[in-house]
């Protein structure tokens, strides 16, 4: 007895269990149902396609593209013989179904040309930037830097700034103004670009 494991892909079987090769159509006339079929159904297909794959047009092609070259290869199947739409359908289905799967086993990939311009911060910049700027703000007198130290290292307010310094609330905005204004002078003066 013939059991289904047994059955090769390419062969019928005849009741008694002989198998009997499968003879396929010509290949013009596999061609023709193909293009009949892709003619009948490619657009709503591709648009089928388009939105499984979220839009991407390539893959949405790629999947209509596989589903034709599915009916192609089994142009004698029952499914797509009694209800072709159907058929491609469920087989464009179960294309993006793998191509899911196999798409979230592997990291993503990224086109070469985003990667020219993806910049690696150097922590020796920072380092140098920071070097430079407590070099400028050393340049700085005692009651300027007293203000930008409280104001932009420390976080403070104008108000929490006046109550440590005990100094009034006007005095630390204009301290604070001309401070900056000197110390965007000192780093200028230093060669340090992108002061702002």
């Amino acid at each position: 007895m013939v059991t289904p494991q047994s059955r090769q892909p390419s062969e019928h079987h005849t009741p008694a269990g002989a198998p009997v090769p499968r003879a396929y159509p010509p290949a013009r006339q596999r061609e023709e149902f193909v293009r009949s079929l892709h003619e009948a159904h490619g657009r709503a297909l591709l648009a089928f396609a388009l939105a499984e794959v979220h839009g991407d047009r390539q893959a949405a092609e790629d999947i209509v593209q596989e589903t034709m070259l599915r009916a192609w290869q089994h142009p004698d199947s029952r499914g797509l013989q009694a209800a072709p739409r159907a058929w491609l359908f469920t087989t464009a289905h179960r294309l993006v179904i793998d191509r899911w799967r196999r798409i979230s086993v592997r990291p993503q990939e990224v086109a070469d040309i985003q990667l020219q311009h993806v910049s690696v911060r150097d922590h020796a910049d920072t380092a140098l930037s920071g070097l430079v700027v407590k070099e400028a703000l050393s340049a700085l007198t005692d009651k300027y830097r007293a203000v930008i130290v409280q104001v932009y290292l420390n976080g403070r307010t104008a108000n929490e700034t006046a109550t440590v310094l005990d100094i009034p609330v006007g005095t630390v905005k204009s301290r604070l103004h001309n401070a900056v204004r000197a110390l965007r002078a000192v780093l200028e003066a230093k060669g340090a670009t992108d002061v702002d």
